[in-house]
């Protein structure tokens, strides 16, 4: 634990010292005077928010990596397969046979609780200075709050119990024991609704939160605890902000502040050095240099897409050569130019359409949902749906969780997490006969478990 303090400060002193954008190691003999040293100004505390975006950028479980959850959830979740089948690391996710000492696994959940430890560390200095307005306060306030409740709805979703760690004193976290997925919700659910609270409504930059991005991440959780009518009233409140626009354009909704997006993470946080996403540089299977190819797409997945459907030509590519189909939604595969076109996109206006839709069929009201369903549907280029098909709630539900497996691939694990969610799992892996109930949760690291004897393991590791 005193290991990741001393990351949390060089995190500090490096957004005041060198603007964000590289890291440096300093030694450092007292914590509480460089955070007092951080938070003296208005300019240096906005500068250690924008440190712990590009931390996002650049840390595991966010960074849109094979060690994050965009990769390990997509293999999960039946979405991606691995091309070289010696990779055994990536091989345990694809085969749901994840060891406690998978390194990936590892640097997921390790790097999860860094970024907590970064904003709980942010939020108890900001709480202790006398030189910042209220008004920027509670601003950035609002932005930690998110990126907390944020990280935590992951852990939560992929691990279920977890240590809630909500304090930097690692006497106290050192031993922390896990707390059940009621008590993590209910602190997320605080988090965001203290930020709606206070963040502002103005969504001119795409990569810094705002109210509406935590609205967006509370309507999905709200749907995944099956509050519907929450659900539905905070994604229609999203939807109804003129700001943002379900773009016609498919090959126009992964750049960088596009007006679909709710918030990006820009690759800015990586330095001067590349500008390409790491989505991008990790998917795309580059024609000449197709060897250094990871992971491509199951056929089963790509198979199931209608020859009509935009996603199809637009979002997915081939390789010849690997007879091999891969995600493309972001175009660039490895660049150094300026300016930045892509951001990582990780909330974006299509899937509150989704969330609206399911939480709307759930309280019955057919008319909407088929609305919401059809106008991603259109977007794709695919036919409506008709309310005169008398349609069933079971067979709607089929239809909005295709159009999210088809809308939503290869973003954040949504498959993977949907597939939990709604018990849509067994039909899946029923003829795999390595397929237990108990996969259905990622291991407590191994590593991590030997320093902390109240950490306990999940069912079946």
């Amino acid at each position: 634990m005193k290991k990741r303090i001393k990351q949390i400060v060089v995190i500090f002193i490096a957004s005041i010292l060198i603007g964000c954008e590289d890291f440096v190691e300093v030694d450092a003999p007292d914590y509480k005077i460089i955070r007092d040293d951080v938070f003296s100004s208005e300019e240096t505390a906005k500068s250690a928010m924008k440190g712990i975006y590009n931390e996002l950028f650049r840390t595991s479980f966010s960074n849109g990596t094979q060690y994050g959850v965009t990769v390990l959830g997509a293999l999960s979740g039946n979405l991606l397969k691995n091309i070289r089948e010696t990779n055994l690391t990536r091989m345990e996710f694809q085969q749901h046979e994840i060891t406690p000492e998978n390194t990936s696994n590892l640097f997921l959940w390790t790097s999860a609780y860094n970024m907590i430890y970064i904003t709980n560390a942010f939020l108890e200095g900001l709480q202790s200075s006398e030189n910042i307005s209220s008004e920027v306060k509670n601003k950035l306030k609002g932005e930690a709050k998110f990126v907390r409740a944020f990280t935590y709805f992951y852990l939560v979703n992929l691990y279920g119990d977890v240590p809630l760690i909500l304090t930097t004193d690692y006497k106290r976290n050192e031993l922390a024991s896990r707390s059940f997925p009621e008590e993590v919700y209910t602190q997320i659910i605080l988090d965001l609704e203290d930020a709606i609270e206070v963040l502002p409504d103005d969504n001119n930059i795409s990569t810094q939160v705002n109210k509406y991005t935590a609205m967006a991440l509370l309507a999905r959780v709200h749907l995944y605890n099956q509050e519907w009518l929450k659900a539905e009233e905070l994604s229609s409140q999203v939807i109804s902000d003129n700001s943002y626009v379900l773009l016609e354009e498919l090959n126009d909704v992964f750049l960088a502040n596009s007006q679909e997006a709710i918030w990006q993470i820009s690759p800015a946080g990586r330095g001067a050095a590349t500008t390409h996403t790491n989505e991008g540089n990790f998917f795309i299977i580059d024609p000449v240099f197709s060897f250094l190819a990871s992971v491509k797409l199951d056929e089963n997945f790509t198979e199931n897409f209608s020859e009509d459907d935009l996603r199809l030509s637009k979002w997915i590519s081939y390789n010849e050569s690997l007879n091999a189909y891969f995600p493309f939604k972001y175009k660039i595969w490895n660049s150094n130019e300026q300016p930045i076109t892509e951001h990582s996109m990780v909330l974006r206006l299509a899937e509150q359409y989704l969330i609206r839709a399911e939480a709307r069929l759930m309280q019955k009201n057919f008319t909407g949902a088929i609305e919401d369903i059809n106008t991603i549907r259109n977007r794709a280029g695919l036919a409506p749906l008709s309310n005169t098909d008398n349609l069933e709630t079971e067979v709607l539900l089929d239809e909005i969780m295709e159009q999210r497996s088809k809308e939503l691939f290869t973003e954040w694990g949504h498959r993977w997490l949907d597939l939990k969610r709604t018990g849509r799992y067994e039909h899946i892996w029923e003829n795999n006969p390595l397929w237990e109930e108990t996969d259905l949760r990622y291991p407590i690291p191994a590593e991590e478990r030997i320093k902390n004897a109240n950490l306990t393991q999940n069912p079946g590791y």
